[in-house]
């Protein structure tokens, strides 16, 4: 059966299987906040691969596809994408996905175990231009910390947007905490876009700014809770023509 999901007319990787090789892989309630068991939720022990605010699972299941022998688990709080997420998933018979509706804050907060993830994804968090939604940015001082906090040593975590502003504040206050390095040009792996966010934006012709980087090492916890106490919250205007990186 040909695949027929495109974002923009770039196919979704991976063929749509038979129906009786379909997996399972929406958490439909997540337990009480506690720490998550990787392998009790994916019925194996493998290193597991956050994707906050997944959207339609392009990336998860990409990388799910490219990657069998880790494990995904991607979040969003927006019901209807992680349907269309759940059900590419399902249809690809990908049993090292997991899908759940929650902020990637919250999972990061209430339910993961510190250093236990190998690697997480944030691409294009919302950037909510509206200065009464600002509080809502999810990459802050906090949040980065927690993201830290989370990553198991030498783990990966990768940003990404295409709003300039939110960049500036990005590769500013990830150093702190990350050995990190910005990158250009587009993936090696997913030339057209890793998301769909970013398929859209580069036909727009929208820059897109990413980074990734890995936990710094030996960085004692009174530093890390002054880096939290000091640096400012993502108040920038997101809607400022600020191309410059």
């Amino acid at each position: 059966m040909p695949n027929s999901d495109t974002d923009f007319g770039v196919p979704i990787p991976g063929r749509i299987l038979p129906p009786d090789q379909w997996a399972k892989t929406a958490i439909k309630r997540l337990p009480p906040p506690g720490p998550l068991d990787w392998p009790v939720l994916f019925g194996r022990d493998a290193p597991v691969v956050l994707d906050l605010g997944c959207g339609n699972g392009r990336f998860t299941i990409t990388s799910a596809l490219a990657r069998p022998e880790l494990n995904h688990l991607g979040v969003d709080i927006l019901p209807l994408v992680l349907r269309y997420a759940t059900r590419r998933a399902n249809q690809r018979g990908l049993a090292n996905v997991r899908l759940a509706a929650i902020g990637g804050y919250e999972l990061l907060d209430q339910y993961v175990t510190p250093a236990s993830i190998a690697e997480i994804h944030v691409y294009h968090p919302q950037p909510y231009q509206d200065t009464r939604q600002h509080h809502r940015r999810l990459i802050t001082p906090e949040f980065l910390a927690l993201v830290r906090q989370c990553l198991a040593p030498g783990g990966l975590v990768v940003l990404q947007t295409d709003n300039p502003a939110y960049w500036q504040y990005i590769r500013r206050a990830a150093p702190l905490l990350f050995d990190f390095e910005e990158l250009t040009g587009p993936w090696p792996d997913a030339p057209q876009g890793r998301t769909r966010r970013e398929i859209y934006a580069r036909r727009r012709g929208l820059p897109i700014f990413r980074g990734q980087g890995r936990p710094k090492p030996q960085l004692p916890p009174e530093r890390i809770a002054e880096i939290i106490r000091t640096q400012t919250a993502p108040d920038f205007d997101a809607r400022r023509p600020n191309r410059g990186r």
